[in-house]
């Protein structure tokens, strides 16, 4: 798979996917790491100097080598901006390095070491998704392209023995050319930590051009326990690298969560109040009376209540200090007769005004039926 190829692959996948982009605004860094599986690389051209062999040549040249890599690991750290409609640039640093297998081909070593490793420097162009209006939410899938320098250096040893051309060679140098990746990967934010979010994602990343490497060929001298070291120029085509990466974003502007409301306080219970009437200089409890105390203990147990209060009241008729104590004599018969229906003595708290706080206004000495009373009221 080419890059162009996996650039095609990458836009075709995103087109069904067109809605309102995640708004990454401001900057933001990333970190990635994971695997890397670096493609067959041809060895264009290497120039073999042959045995000292009578009509034979003294250099063979082969263009069907190819350099077999294992599978290896990549890194790369990331600076952005998000311009927040799902647009976001970075520059990108990152490394590779994978194991030699294998040099495969015609003359072909029969033994290989070493390693390739990748050095690049790219900026990338990325485009955020946001699936919630399908009803998908915390999953931001993303896509991208990036251009930039590639190095790649390349530490080769190998041998052949079978004849007639016994060799052995080596590569140790570091050539840089023009490279390009696709990107296709998803973002889940990480709600503990506003701002950050978990990426997970596929590359397809290609140094394009062919390089020339220096090295050497020893081979057989003319005479035995010699040898022929021959300066040698190895030719190395475009290598492709697919990688697989997780990794963590930050973006340094995000606001955190507005907190929850506070809970909405308990519903207050209304007050209610009950008026029992007194025949004139009495505290005795008429049926009626008895009637409407029955009905408030009644009501207290069918609400939430804090406490039950009993003011009792008189007219104007008497002295204000005998009154006082008529009030509260009143107050006092309620209560008791609360308590017989039910309620809590420790619930209740009594209290008499005697003749202030009339009812109804009047002036000294009237006897005012309204004011002669005791009111029940229940919080």
């Amino acid at each position: 798979m080419r890059f162009r190829g996996a650039l095609c692959a990458a836009t075709i996948l995103a087109a069904p996917v067109i809605a309102s982009a995640q708004p990454v605004t401001g900057v933001y860094v990333g970190l990635g790491a994971g695997f890397n599986y670096q493609e067959q690389q041809g060895i264009g051209s290497i120039t073999v100097p042959g045995p000292v062999i009578p009509g034979r040549p003294l250099t063979a040249t082969t263009n069907s080598l190819d350099l077999n890599t294992g599978t290896g690991y990549v890194l790369l750290g990331s600076v952005g901006y998000g311009l927040g409609n799902g647009l976001r640039f970075e520059a990108e640093g990152r490394y590779s390095d994978n194991g030699v297998n294998k040099i495969t081909g015609t003359p072909g070593p029969n033994s290989a070491s070493g390693r390739s490793q990748i050095y690049a420097v790219m900026a990338n162009a990325l485009y955020d998704f946001d699936l919630s209006p399908y009803g998908i939410g915390g999953f931001y899938p993303y896509v991208g392209v990036g251009a930039g320098y590639g190095w790649q250096n390349v530490t080769l040893n190998f041998q052949s023995s079978p004849n007639p051309f016994n060799y052995y060679g080596n590569v140790s140098e570091t050539k840089g050319s023009f490279a390009a990746q696709a990107i296709a990967g998803f973002a889940v934010p990480i709600g503990a930590v506003p701002g950050l979010s978990f990426t997970a994602e596929y590359r397809y990343f290609a140094r394009i051009g062919n390089e020339s490497y220096n090295g050497y060929v020893e081979t057989p001298g003319p005479t035995i326990g010699t040898a022929r070291v021959t300066p040698t120029r190895y030719t190395f085509n475009s290598v492709g690298n697919q990688e697989g990466l997780v990794g963590f974003r930050y973006a340094f502007n995000v606001a955190p969560p507005p907190p929850p409301p506070p809970p909405p306080p308990p519903p207050v219970q209304p007050t209610r109040s009950y008026l029992v009437f007194f025949d004139w200089d009495k505290a005795t409890l008429t049926a009626r009376a008895q009637q409407i105390i029955r009905e408030a203990a009644d009501a207290s147990t069918k609400v939430q209540y804090t406490r039950i209060e009993v003011n009792g009241y008189t007219d104007t008729s008497g002295t204000p200090r005998y009154n006082q104590g008529l009030s509260v004599r009143r107050a006092e018969a309620v209560a008791a007769e609360l308590v017989r229906d039910g309620v809590p003595r420790n619930a209740i708290s009594i209290q008499g005004f005697g003749e202030t706080h009339l009812l109804v206004p009047t002036g000294p000495g009237v006897r005012e039926p309204q004011n002669r009373r005791v009111e029940i009221i229940i919080r």
